[in-house]
């Protein structure tokens, strides 16, 4: 079996129903994710997130276009201080129980999978990166924390 990494892109953070949202792209082509699979895929979003429990509202995202025709959207949200919550979406993946090949047709498979070896880069950074910005310091920074992001590259860059 052969392994590549993937490309990782790094779109500059939004804000979706109160939650602040960095966003990381994973796909193997080069002009990046389409915009019509990244608009579904946003558009989804909001029923992904947990409702506000008193932690800053941050979120971080990785939505990866597979070489199939599948696309998958992963929203990582903290909670509870310093707990990492995970829902998920998917869309023109048949296995995942979606229910055709149209890759901005997004559906919430109930399965217990937190992302493939290109989609799990960016949880070992946001976790170092909360520890740092939100609970390591006497003051908390959330700005700080939307600005430090795993930089662009492939999947596999640990600059």
């Amino acid at each position: 079996m052969s392994f590549t990494e993937k490309l990782l892109t790094v779109p500059p953070p939004i804000e979706i129903a109160g939650r602040h949202i960095k966003r990381y792209h994973v796909t193997t082509d080069p002009a990046g994710i389409a915009p019509e699979v990244e608009k579904a895929a946003y558009e989804i979003l909001p029923e992904l997130l947990p409702e506000p429990d008193g932690t800053p509202p941050a979120t971080f995202v990785v939505l990866h276009r597979g070489g199939d025709t599948g696309a998958y959207l992963n929203a990582y949200s903290w909670v509870w201080d310093n707990v990492l919550h995970f829902r998920g979406a998917a869309a023109g993946q048949p296995a995942l129980r979606c229910p055709d090949i149209d890759p901005t047709h997004f559906v919430k498979p109930d399965l217990p999978w937190i992302g493939c070896v290109w989609e799990l880069p960016p949880i070992l950074h946001e976790r170092d990166a909360w520890v740092r910005h939100l609970l390591a310091p006497e003051v908390p920074d959330l700005a700080a924390y939307l600005a430090d992001s795993l930089p662009a590259g492939t999947t596999g860059d640990r600059s």
